[in-house]
């Protein structure tokens, strides 16, 4: 199987099997010489031609792991990332200062993060805000399916709780430069949902509306917790100093990159 990825081509095809046979690993392996049906064959072949055109696999077979749960993911939403768990660990840390936090989850894309903080927060009121419908769509079928209480608003940042007040304000907004457009693997670049990427020339477009939003639903000595991109923590470290928050740190993935800003408003 040609595809963007040859070094994962063998994993790759051994997925795209157990999902056409709807088996599992074990299965294959103590089954290897069965034979199977022309039409599941033909199924088979038309998946792998999907993945050697740069197709994502998660995509294909419609679905994605994040922090140990099982999502639906569409080409309306953005594949999540591990490096975003990091993002959830922040908000769970954080959400030990509060009896019973208000969180509100903005572009909420699959629920991947709200959903995973439901879970892990039972006490926890939980709002999750996307402006797509067809987004929404899919991220509600992911907390039925996950079992997590929390609510679904439509609409931009944080305009569909006006007058609301959180303890916590949390988001992996779209922070990509547009000229980084090329430089993205044909996965990302070719299937992914742009609306979801990419944040103007410099990837900060969606920061200079959300932190000031943030800054006004937030309690006093509440926080604003948000991904970022690599090398833009300076950036945004001025972006929340402009905008009055303090106590800015940043949380590094495993790559020792900063990905994390957490902010308070005091």
């Amino acid at each position: 199987m040609d595809g963007p990825h040859p070094e994962r081509a063998r994993r790759d095809a051994e997925l795209l099997l157990t999902h056409t046979l709807k088996k599992n690993r074990a299965w294959l392996l103590a089954h290897g010489d069965e034979l199977v049906s022309n039409e599941l064959l033909l199924s088979y072949r038309e998946l792998l031609e999907r993945r050697g055109r740069g197709e994502p696999i998660q995509y294909i077979i419609g679905e994605a792991e994040f922090y140990g749960l099982p999502f639906r993911v569409t080409p309306d939403v953005l594949i999540p990332r591990p490096e975003t768990e990091h993002l959830v660990e922040k908000v769970i840390e954080l959400a030990g200062c509060f009896e019973r936090p208000r969180i509100v989850d903005i572009g909420t894309g699959s629920g991947a993060i709200a959903v995973a903080l439901a879970q892990k927060l039972t006490q926890a009121l939980i709002t999750a805000i996307d402006l797509s419908k067809s987004t929404l769509a899919v991220a509600r079928e992911n907390a039925e399916r996950n079992r997590a209480d929390l609510r679904f608003l439509e609409g931009d940042l944080l305009a569909p709780v006006a007058g609301e007040q959180f303890e916590i304000v949390v988001s992996n907004p779209p922070y990509v430069p547009a000229a980084d457009r090329a430089t993205l693997s044909v996965e990302v670049r070719d299937y992914e949902p742009a609306q979801a990427l990419f944040a103007g020339d410099d990837g900060l477009d969606v920061y200079r509306r959300l932190i000031p939003a943030a800054f006004g639903v937030l309690i006093s000595g509440g926080y604003l917790v948000l991904e970022i991109g690599s090398g833009q923590s300076p950036a945004v470290t001025e972006l929340l100093t402009r905008t009055g928050f303090e106590q800015i740190e940043f949380v590094p993935d495993l790559q020792e990159i900063p990905r994390v800003a957490c902010a308070r408003r005091t």
